[in-house]
């Protein structure tokens, strides 16, 4: 190692004499100069410098270039596997589980093959019945939940009907048949991310197995505890039933000018085309009354805001009426009231919807 640093300080102080001797050589006008004495020993101490300066950088700038070049390599980027992402709202999963059990109610015998659209084995399996025998009139995917990357469980709501009628024997089995006629029934099924669909990049599922019938899921559904008072029948001296009914009939009929019923800043438009021909207020609840007894004839204070469930009757051109519920806000305002909101959702026991801007 002194070896070589001994050789490698020799080597660089013979250039730098042969650099001097090449400079004294072209004499004192070299370049078109004429040089001193003086001159030239200041030059000549300029130059061994310059010379000096040039061999130690040169192993700087060297390290620096490869430095350069490891930064570069570093930088290009690495090849990533394609990776398949699962859908956040489950839409792709639930339609293919309502496709495939549609499918799989109306399979019957020698339909294995249709059925391995959705489910590859299913050419193995023992399909009895004619087919079509029954069919669904209904699907919707109730609950899909993601059981992990690539793989989901969907619960299908359907609605089953026969495509004949069993015959009216009196027996026990054909009046459970009949009571089976158009009843809801749910079936569980785990769909996955094909293979094939990972490779190639395009979205695609598949069935782990054949459908399960399971309970609905849940349990039986209890009737909400909203935030309102007591209902009470619309009477005509109910100032806040009176604008209910008027703002409805200008929403539901299309007769009316809309804007007249509505706050300042609030704008709305009718529903187009109008379904109903006349609209009724039956009653109302309001948030904060804990009695029913006296309606409110009059109009409080500017800036008061009141929340109304109200039940109305909508009757159309087959005059038929039907029965319909909006949540409302209003607010009063130059002695009367206006609609301040339709809400998206009614008021809670503990919660409080957030209004609906209506646009």
């Amino acid at each position: 190692m002194k070896f070589w640093k001994s050789r490698g300080r020799q080597s660089s102080e013979a250039a730098v004499e042969n650099v001097m001797e090449e400079w004294e050589q072209r004499g004192p006008q070299a370049g078109g100069w004429d040089l001193s004495p003086g001159a030239r020993a200041n030059a000549t101490v300029v130059a061994r410098w310059f010379a000096w300066a040039v061999i130690c950088a040169g192993p700087i700038l060297g390290l620096l270039a490869w430095m350069s070049a490891a930064a570069a390599v570093d930088a290009v980027p690495q090849a990533q596997p394609r990776v398949q992402h699962a859908e956040a709202d489950g839409t792709g999963p639930s339609g293919f589980a309502e496709l495939f059990v549609s499918a799989f109610v109306a399979a019957g015998e020698g339909d294995q093959d249709q059925l391995a659209a959705y489910y590859p084995s299913a050419g193995q399996l023992q399909l009895d019945g004619k087919p079509g025998r029954q069919t669904t009139t209904q699907t919707t995917a109730v609950r899909v939940r993601q059981t992990a990357p690539g793989a989901w469980s969907v619960i299908v709501a359907a609605r089953l009907e026969p495509t004949s009628q069993p015959k009216d024997t009196g027996d026990k089995d054909a009046a459970e048949a009949e009571a089976q006629s158009g009843a809801l029934r749910y079936f569980q099924v785990p769909v996955l991310v094909s293979e094939g669909s990972v490779s190639s990049g395009a979205e695609g599922y598949v069935a782990a197995t054949l459908p399960a019938e399971v309970a609905a899921p849940g349990g039986q559904s209890h009737q909400p505890q909203l935030g309102y008072g007591p209902e009470r029948a619309a009477v005509p001296g109910d100032t806040r039933a009176q604008t209910a009914q008027e703002f409805l009939g200008a929403y539901l009929t299309g007769s009316g000018e809309l804007d007249r019923y509505l706050a300042p800043g609030l704008h709305m438009e009718p529903v187009s085309p109008a379904p109903y021909r006349k609209v009724s207020v039956e009653s109302l609840a309001v948030a904060g009354e804990e009695s029913a007894d006296s309606p409110a004839t009059g109009v409080p204070a500017d800036g008061t805001r009141q929340r109304l469930l109200v039940q109305i009757r909508a009757t159309g051109t087959d005059r038929v009426g039907v029965p319909l519920s909006y949540a409302l806000t209003l607010t009063a305002r130059a002695g009367r009231w206006e609609i301040a909101a339709l809400d998206a959702t009614p008021a809670t026991a503990h919660h409080t919807p957030p209004t609906a801007p209506a646009t």
